[in-house]
This record gives C-alpha cells, sequence and structure tokens, in this order.
C-alpha cells in the first residue's frame, strides 16, 4: 500500500482504537508502546472538542505554527509562511497552533476562520487542532474541514505569527512537525511518522478481536461468563 493508501485506511479507526495501538495498554501485544501512556503527551485533554462530529474522521502530518499578539521587536512571520510550511510538507496536513496569549483575551480570540482556511485546504490541509477557540462554524462546515478547539468565539484583536514549524504543547498534547495526527469527536493523538505501516497493522487486528470480544458480551447470561471473556484482558482478572 502507499502512504496515501495508508493515510485513507486510517479513517476506518476512531482515535480511542489508535491510541490503543499506539499506547494505552502496554502490556497488549497489540499495543507498539510508542510513548509511556500517563507521564508522555501524546493526546489531546478534555479542554479540546471536536466541532464537527458528523464529518468524522482526519489524519494527517502536522505543521505546527504558534499566535500571539503582536511583538513590536518581532514581525518576521505571517500566515503566509504558515501556508508555504503546508504546502512544503507531505500531504494531507493537519494545522496545530499553539495559541499564546494574556489570560484575560485568551478565551476570546476567534483565531481562524473561512478565509484562512480556504487557503489551508487549498494546500491540502484537512483538519486544525488549537488550545483556543476560533469562528465561522457556519462557514466552515460547508467545507469538510475539521475543528478540534477549545470553544468558539465570534471576533479577535491584532495577532502574529510567533513561530512555525517548531515543537508546540496544544491541550495536554506535544506535537513536533512532521508527526501524524489522528483526530475525531473523542479527541486528537499523534505518533511519528515511521510507524504508520505498524499502526495501522495493529489497528486493523485490534478492531477484529475487539468486534469478537464485544459480540461475545453482548450475548453473555452471567457474570461467570462475562468474567471468563474478561479473562487477561485489563477489565478483568489479571491470571485468567
Amino acid at each position: 500500500m502507499s502512504v496515501q493508501d495508508m493515510l485513507e485506511e486510517l479513517k476506518n479507526f476512531d482515535t480511542p482504537t489508535i491510541t490503543n495501538v499506539v499506547a494505552t495498554y502496554p502490556e497488549s501485544p497489540l499495543c507498539l508502546g510508542l510513548y509511556n501512556p500517563w507521564s508522555e503527551n501524546w493526546y489531546t485533554d478534555q479542554t479540546i472538542r471536536c466541532m464537527y462530529p458528523a464529518l468524522g474522521r482526519r489524519a494527517g502530518y502536522a505543521v505546527t505554527c504558534v499566535y500571539g499578539l503582536p511583538d513590536p521587536d518581532y514581525s518576521r512571520l505571517s500566515f503566509i509562511d504558515v501556508l508555504e510550511a503546508m504546502e512544503a510538507s507531505p500531504r494531507p496536513t493537519v494545522l496545530v497552533i499553539q495559541q499564546k496569549f494574556p489570560p484575560d483575551i485568551a478565551g476570546k480570540v476567534g483565531l481562524a476562520g473561512g478565509n484562512m482556511v480556504s487557503a489551508m485546504k487549498a494546500l491540502g490541509c484537512v483538519g486544525l487542532v488549537s488550545n483556543g477557540p476560533s469562528r465561522d462554524l457556519d462557514e466552515i462546515r460547508e467545507m469538510d474541514f475539521q475543528y478540534l478547539l477549545s470553544g468558539v468565539t465570534a471576533g479577535h484583536g491584532a495577532m502574529a505569527v510567533q513561530a512555525v514549524n517548531v515543537p508546540v504543547s496544544v491541550g495536554g498534547m506535544d506535537v513536533a512537525p512532521g508527526e501524524l495526527i489522528h483526530m475525531d469527536e473523542n479527541g486528537a493523538c499523534k505518533f511519528p511518522a515511521d510507524q504508520l505501516e505498524a499502526v495501522l497493522k495493529n489497528a486493523r487486528a485490534l478492531q477484529q478481536e475487539e468486534a469478537a470480544r464485544m459480540s461475545a458480551l453482548q450475548a453473555a447470561k452471567s457474570a461467570a461468563e462475562l468474567r471468563a471473556i474478561f479473562g487477561g484482558h485489563s477489565y478483568g482478572d489479571d491470571d485468567e
């Protein structure tokens, strides 16, 4: 399979399935154990919400940037530099924006909107993850573009790009440029791009395993049957 085919197939799995094979269950033979599940910041927390659950899953290469208030001592970068980073990246991309605004205005920065997303889509971007709000939900929904944000707000004031393609931290997830992002209504997670084939292979196997287990659970008639089905799983007894 080509990389593009694998990225497309990755959308057959929800983000919790991806987290399960990336790091959640390090004792499982289907878990790659790429991170310590608690001590490393590899998936988003509850502060990030999916704006368009009905639009479904997205997967792509991370392009990152930092936004904040204009700095009179630094004005070298603009949104065009972000777009150029997208153009240079493998596609599809997911833009990960760390917003660094003072606390008194951080919840009022409707950062991205219809114009920015239109330009991003033209260069193969399929979604945005940010630790702050955005706006133009009605326009963006029609573009089939996924938003994972802290919330929404209608306006903003002056703002500026402070860095492009640097490590960022967004909603409990640390992201480096070029890492792969998987995102859906549950949130987002990341993993190294060179692990794509392994993640996909294990996600296929896990999906089959869990489908069989859930079918058996739903057909069970007693706690004893449920105990037997869960034996050896984190929900059950380790020695069964």
